[in-house]
């Protein structure tokens, strides 16, 4: 197996100058960089990672827990985490908790195992023993779109009640007054902030909350078919419908279709997240689009910085991101045919 002394040999030149190529530690001219590249690639000489880890005392790697990553908007949270890390000589650990508070304790236990730099976790809501023990090991740790307000970590999130107050109002301002809300989970935060701006657009319209019109999902797509099986038979049906995430919309679509009923001719809809399928479905999705770009991005820059300048003792940074609402086809006026 070939040496680093091998390859200076080769390239002719020292192992200092070598390290640096490898290291990126110190510039190095074009020319020796051509020649140590060279010699590598005939030696086919690998870097030992491992041991220059235990020098520096990084690993180079950063896990990530998303709740779905079937889920079209964690998936894409995630490739751009892969890239921001990738362009920044970091490998990115993916893990699925399926909101499961074990399973996400045994993630991160495995992690810490692993050793990583730091961790961008979407969390199931808990402030779990293995999350404190991040804590105690002085890991960085970056809490993404769901809020877990007793965690003292720096955090990205998006202002979801504003987006449930914009969805909402949007319906309004189109005449509608039956407006029904396809929510998620009742206990998680992310769905409890969407709900009361869904609330407080009626409160303000002087609509009254109907409570047969909220029911409760998972954010998954066969949720929201049902809610919307359920809401086809209350009576007076809605006109109108908010679904907390565009999966859930787009299984009500579903359930309207089957029911010989279209959108926005019987009902209108609108979705949150504005996945990328929300513009190919049939009507074309009307959604609150949530900055996943700018919220991946600033996850992994925070991140960064923590690692690269670690001080533990600095306050938690906490970053807040608007959504914007993104008018398509499946929303009209009322009454409009």
């Amino acid at each position: 197996m070939p040496t680093i002394k091998d390859v200076a040999r080769l390239a002719g030149v020292s192992t200092a100058t070598v390290s640096h190529v490898i290291n990126g530690t110190r510039y190095v001219s074009q020319e020796l960089y051509t020649r140590v590249t060279e010699a590598m690639e005939r030696l086919k000489y690998h870097p030992n990672r491992l041991a220059q880890s235990l020098r520096s005392g990084e690993t180079k790697s950063i896990g990530l827990i998303v709740p779905d990553n079937s889920n079209p908007f964690f998936c894409e949270v995630a490739r751009i985490c892969e890239d921001v890390g990738f362009q920044n000589g970091y490998n990115v650990f993916l893990c699925n908790s399926d909101d499961s508070v074990e399973k996400e304790s045994a993630y991160i236990n495995m992690l810490i195992a692993k050793q990583i730099d730091g961790l961008i976790l979407i969390s199931s809501g808990s402030d779990s023993t293995a999350l404190r023990e991040l804590a105690r090991l002085n890991i960085p740790v970056v809490i993404t779109d769901r809020d877990s307000p007793r965690l003292a970590y720096d955090r990205v999130l998006v202002n979801n009640q504003r987006g449930g107050y914009q969805a909402t109002r949007h319906l309004i301002e189109l005449g509608h007054r039956r407006i029904a809300c396809i929510s998620g989970p009742e206990k998680m935060l992310t769905s409890q902030q969407r709900v009361n701006g869904y609330r407080r657009a009626l409160k303000e319209a002087g609509i009254a909350a109907h409570p047969k019109y909220l029911l409760h999902g998972d954010f998954r797509f066969q949720s929201g078919e049902d809610a919307m099986q359920h809401l086809l038979l209350v009576d007076p049906r809605p006109t109108a419908v908010f679904a907390c995430n565009d999966l859930m919309a787009i299984g009500a679509l579903r359930a309207l279709h089957r029911a010989g009923l279209q959108a926005p001719e019987q009902l209108s809809l609108i979705g949150f997240d504005n996945i990328s399928f929300a513009s190919v479905v049939v009507p074309a999705l009307t959604s609150i689009a949530h900055p996943v770009k700018e919220l991946a991005q600033t996850s992994m820059k925070l991140l960064l910085d923590h690692i690269k300048n670690s001080d533990h003792k600095r306050k938690a940074r906490r970053v807040v991101l608007d959504p914007c609402l993104v008018e398509r086809d499946s929303c009209a006026p009322l009454g409009v045919k």
